[in-house]
């Protein structure tokens, strides 16, 4: 009976250790980049919103439908997609896109945090907010976790000269990996794209 309280003892600090390992890959290879410190900057500090307010409509609608059971509220739900609709064009980025990848993140759950601390809809790992000098921010807040989940995206597309295979896995922390981006491209492909 000790040998076994022992053994279950050692395999209970063998995944605790295995966790915390994942945890600093990921922190690792979510790099702290100068020029990505930059843009989340200027992202913090824009405030533009939509650019054509009947495709904005048009848009709105067709993707309510499909976010009723999420948000049953139907203020809420325009609310929510307004703003990712907003963030999604500032960082030039298809809106669908991001909803995959918030779907595959955190199941649209606001206020989720993963095991190695990254918050949010968009799951966005705290250091960033330190590193663009805004400690008090709240990555639970839903413009400050879109505004900086599309910022961090766009700039992994742009250092991957459009691949969004290879995009989707920095910005998941697993680049080599095909199973994030293949997650986000199915949700896309089955729920959010606009045929």
């Amino acid at each position: 009976m000790a040998v076994m309280k022992g053994s279950i003892k050692l395999t209970i600090v063998i995944c605790l250790w295995a966790l915390l390992g994942q945890a600093t890959a990921l922190a690792a290879a979510q790099e702290r980049d100068p020029e990505l410190v930059k843009q989340l900057k200027r992202a913090i500090a824009d405030t533009t919103s939509f650019g054509d307010r009947y495709e904005a409509e048009v848009w709105l609608a067709d993707m309510s439908q499909r976010l009723k059971k999420r948000f049953p509220k139907p203020k809420d739900r325009f609310l929510f997609l307004k703003y990712v609709h907003g963030e999604a064009q500032r960082a030039s980025l298809p809106p669908e896109l991001v909803l995959a990848i918030i779907e595959v993140e955190s199941n649209f759950n606001q206020w989720a945090i993963s095991r190695v601390g990254a918050r949010g809809l968009m799951q966005i790992m705290p250091f960033w907010l330190k590193e663009i000098g805004r400690p008090g921010d709240d990555l639970f807040t839903l413009q400050t976790n879109l505004r900086m989940g599309c910022t961090i995206l766009r700039h992994y597309l742009d250092k991957e000269n459009g691949n969004l295979i290879r995009a989707l896995g920095r910005y998941n922390g697993s680049l080599g990996s095909f199973r994030y981006p293949d997650l986000v491209l199915t949700a896309l492909r089955e729920r959010w794209y606009r045929p």
